[in-house]
């Protein structure tokens, strides 16, 4: 019933999107090349469909998008683990991570082309840093926040590294890591687009800027229609796989 209504509620708000862009069309003076219709936009994507271009582009940017952000996400838990449980190794880090954290992955990419050239690799990368810190740091910190009541009992079964790690800290913490894992998905969908407008010639970010500088802002508008709607299928499925793995470790219902 909850997965009804969740589709539901989707396929309303896009309805409601498409209507107020409808709208914005109807009674808009720009001129129909630079500002389409819903109408054109699908036939747009249709065209695209037809092609090839769109089911290669998003073959692309969802390569780049699944190895920079598994990487991200590996990488980041394993080291949050680590450094979790070592608080006063990590108050040493912690400086370098505030300090790098703000700083838009995409301040990054003059940098990464210049060692990297054009590609995958430097999407791949960008991706990786959007991930990486929102998965680390709500890593250690749900590593430092576990219940001491957690590691008596473990010391009191013999429960030894690495099995701790893995059968105790983690099972405890990963409600608080997958929020974080969560909020990284969003912001590294957001940053591969970003980062194939500069540093790729191929993907659904590529495709946007080839659409403007061909003057096809029904491409334009249609690729980022499929953007947004990529990103709520990836959204649903990152919920899915966390509910099964609370599930199985009976934190779920």
């Amino acid at each position: 019933m909850k997965k009804l209504l969740s589709l539901r509620n989707i396929i309303v708000s896009l309805a409601i999107i498409i209507l107020i862009w409808q709208l914005l069309f109807t009674f808009s003076s720009y001129s129909s090349a630079l500002f389409p219709s819903p109408k054109m936009a699908l036939d747009a994507g249709i065209e695209m469909i037809k092609d090839g271009t769109l089911i290669e582009n998003i073959k692309t940017s969802m390569y780049r998008f699944l190895t920079g952000y598994l990487t991200s996400v590996i990488t980041a838990v394993i080291l949050g683990l680590i450094l979790g449980r070592l608080p006063k190794v990590f108050q040493y880090i912690n400086p370098a991570v505030q300090l790098l954290r703000p700083i838009s992955p995409t301040a990054w990419m003059p940098f990464i082309v210049l060692l990297f050239g054009i590609g995958d690799v430097p999407a791949i990368v960008i991706i990786f840093i959007a991930a990486f810190f929102p998965v680390l740091l709500s890593t250690v910190s749900a590593v430092g926040g576990i219940d001491p009541i957690y590691l008596k009992v473990s010391k009191n079964f013999g429960i030894k590294q690495p099995s701790l790690t893995w059968k105790v800290i983690f099972p405890a913490a990963f409600p608080q890591i997958a929020n974080g894992i969560h909020l990284a998905l969003g912001t590294a969908w957001i940053f591969l687009v970003a980062g194939e407008m500069v540093g790729a010639q191929s993907g659904l970010g590529y495709q946007i800027i080839d659409a403007r500088n061909n003057i096809r802002a029904d491409i334009l508008l249609a690729t980022i229609l499929i953007i947004g709607i990529i990103g709520i299928i990836l959204d649903g499925i990152i919920k899915l796989i966390e509910k099964q793995i609370l599930k199985s470790w009976g934190g779920a219902q």
